[in-house]
């Protein structure tokens, strides 16, 4: 009877021991914590094996699983921003493409003033500039030439000069001063004698006026080339272009001026008369790091002489006794050199072609004015 007992309880050890190992090896096929230790294991006595039916849920896994996975997708592609991804905020899309819209409109300006060159608007005293009140603008108007006829001419010739401001004597053409009418060095004269005075001018390819310049031709000479500048708003992002012209040459490079002038000897008057055709500024340019000269243009002398007559010359002893810039050139109150003339020339060549040496040019030019002298002092007998 003890036998039997004893048989008993080892059956229901052994029955309580087999239930726990099957309740074990369930709850780790199911938690999924560790499927490759159960790789052969059975459940309900199938001889399939676990990693079959595990590795689908492996790939899909749970609902949760797979929404982290499809945001961090989204976050990863180039083109979720643009697209619109259902996990970005839509409010913050927007603020990204409101710079690029705003960029997208941009507001040109233009400001065609020159600060500091030729073309810049001359600036009006609201005060009196000088003590007297009174003082405007005199109306002055050049005495009219003394008519020359040509059957009178007993002696003729054409003269080329340069007057180069950087001498002490013409040192009133690039005088930096301004006052109500603009800037007072002669070119701009010049410049505002074409703009307001409805002066013409005329091509640089040759002295004989064939070609005239309009007005915008003129500036376009001092213009220069536009500059763009593009001024983005810190705030809104909205850009403003804003474009200015940029001075082609410096105004102190213009100090050379190019008269073309007649000689002619009158018998009926007894006179020798010297008379201007011609003027032309010539600008120093560099080109290929070189100072080169380039005339600009042609201005006919007779034409601007009623501008010239408004207009005063810096007068470095005394600011009351100015002249005018026509009784400066008709009285010849500066200093030149002889560039080219057509005395002895038959090859119509300047003083540069013809002599190398700047030295001997220059005494060539003297040589010719001494000989235009003694001409007129050998139709005298004493």
């Amino acid at each position: 009877m003890k036998k039997h007992w004893i048989q008993l309880v080892c059956v229901v050890l052994a029955l309580a021991h087999l239930g726990t190992a099957t309740a074990q090896s369930k709850y780790k096929t199911g938690g999924g914590g560790n499927k490759p230790a159960v790789a052969g294991s059975t459940q309900g006595g199938a001889g399939k094996p676990a990693p079959a039916k595990a590795a689908p849920k492996t790939t899909t896994g749970s609902k949760y699983k797979t929404g982290n996975t499809t945001a961090a997708a989204a976050d990863t592609t180039p083109s979720a921003p643009a697209g619109g991804s259902k996990y970005l905020n839509p409010g913050n899309t927007a603020v990204q493409q409101t710079p690029s819209a705003n960029n997208g409109s941009v507001t040109v300006s233009y400001d065609t003033t020159i600060q500091g060159g030729f073309d810049a608007k001359p600036e009006i005293s609201l005060r009196p500039n000088y003590v007297a009140k009174d003082r405007t603008t005199r109306d002055r108007k050049p005495l009219p030439y003394e008519d020359l006829r040509e059957d009178d001419w007993l002696y003729s010739h054409f003269v080329w000069r340069e007057i180069d401001a950087r001498e002490k004597i013409n040192q009133s053409f690039i005088y930096p001063g301004k006052d109500d009418n603009g800037d007072q060095r002669f070119f701009s004269i010049l410049l505002n004698a074409i703009r307001n005075d409805s002066v013409v001018a005329f091509g640089p390819e040759n002295d004989r006026f064939t070609t005239p310049l309009t007005i915008n031709q003129v500036m376009a000479l001092t213009g220069g080339a536009f500059d763009t500048v593009d001024v983005p708003d810190p705030v809104s992002g909205a850009v403003e272009r804003v474009i200015t012209k940029r001075p082609k040459f410096s105004p102190d490079s213009v100090y050379t001026f190019r008269i073309k002038e007649q000689v002619v000897f009158d018998k009926e008057a007894s006179a020798l008369f010297t008379r201007i055709i011609a003027i032309a500024p010539i600008a120093k340019q560099v080109v290929a790091g070189k100072s080169m000269p380039r005339l600009l243009f042609w201005v006919y002398y007779p034409d601007l002489r009623a501008s010239l007559a408004k207009a005063e010359v810096y007068n470095p002893k005394n600011f009351a006794a100015r002249m005018t810039w026509e009784e400066l050139f008709e009285t010849r109150f500066f200093s030149s050199y002889i560039i080219k003339s057509t005395l002895n020339n038959p090859t119509e060549k300047s003083l540069m072609a013809l002599i190398k040496d700047p030295l001997f040019r220059l005494l060539e030019g003297e040589n010719i004015k001494q000989r235009i002298f003694n001409w007129e002092q050998d139709q005298w007998a004493y």
